[in-house]
């Protein structure tokens, strides 16, 4: 069993169903077959766009290669969906050789951004590295009280200040703090909210000018935080942080809770935004350092499914 397969499984089920019945009984891929195939990577949330250059691709394939049964066409819809996520080098998730390596982590409220924040502050940790969390979304105490918890847990410094206080003086405040304190990683919260993208662009901005004060080159990484069980919201989401600020890499949670897993291969291709993290639970081990061969595997492996 994969490292993603918890994590893919519903998907997985659904989508072998789905397809299994289609092609049952059939000696080649007809109309129907492809329209069973287009259903079952939509119902996925691979978005139109990536679905249909799938199909029309995998089309293409069975034409040539003359395809006869179920696990061919999977090894077709595999290669074809492995190729459209890119390079095959595994994620370097934070750059140790920048001290401290700064992360600005984006996302709208209730993806689960802050308790990745947390999750990365124990990952970190269990490496021996030195954390310092920033507070920066002051508007939430809720989410303020809930970043205090998870540092308490990892052992990690955290740096706040009082509700409604500038974020931008807290991400300076963070960054300076983390320089004296010799940290290796600063992670630093952010407002999540999307009413209006000017304020959001305005806000991300600052936070961005403020910390490359103290260090000239950060913030070194944006991660935008998706919530995979929003399907269509996620791109939509996506869409938003990418036109407000820089977004350099992606972590998509809650994927064992969703039949959606399609939605990482869709934002991925339509973004062009390598993912860094997915979260396959709600354990503190649960948020997994992405590795596309082994999500691919998981994604069409039928000996998971029970």
């Amino acid at each position: 069993m994969g490292i993603f397969a918890s994590g893919v499984k519903k998907t997985n089920l659904n989508f072998f169903q789905k397809i299994g019945r289609a092609i049952s009984g059939k000696s080649r891929v007809d109309d129907n077959v492809l329209d069973a195939l287009e259903e079952a990577l939509l119902a996925s949330d691979m978005g139109v766009d990536t679905t249909l250059r799938l199909i029309e691709n995998i089309e293409d394939r069975v034409e040539k290669d003359k395809y006869v049964d179920l696990d061919e066409l999977t090894a077709i819809i595999r290669d074809e969906i492995s190729d459209l996520m890119g390079a095959d080098e595994p994620v370097q998730p934070f750059d140790f050789s920048k001290k401290p390596y700064v992360m600005l982590v984006v996302g709208v409220n209730g993806v689960g951004k802050t308790t990745t924040i947390g999750k990365l502050a124990a990952m970190l940790r269990k490496q021996g590295k030195k954390v310092v969390i920033g507070a920066a979304d002051t508007f939430r105490a809720a989410a303020v009280d809930q970043l205090v918890v998870w540092a308490e847990r990892a052992g990690v410094d955290i740096v706040k200040q009082p509700m409604g206080a500038d974020p931008a003086a807290v991400a300076y405040d963070t960054v300076k703090s983390a320089v004296a304190r010799g940290a290796d990683v600063v992670l630093i919260d952010t407002a999540g909210r999307l009413h209006n993208r000017v304020d959001l662009m305005n806000e991300l901005t600052k936070i961005r000018n403020v910390v490359g004060k103290v260090i000239p080159d950060a913030p070194h990484d944006v991660l935008l935080v998706l919530d995979s069980t929003t399907g269509q919201n996620a791109f939509q989401q996506a869409k938003e942080f990418t036109r407000a600020t820089k977004v350099t890499s992606l972590a998509v949670t809650k994927l064992d809770g969703s039949a959606k897993g399609g939605v990482v291969v869709g934002i991925v291709d339509g973004f062009k935004i390598p993912i860094k993290f997915l979260g396959i639970g709600e354990g503190v081990e649960d948020l997994k350092v992405f590795d596309k061969k082994a999500f691919v595997e998981d994604l069409f492996t039928k000996e998971d499914i029970q």
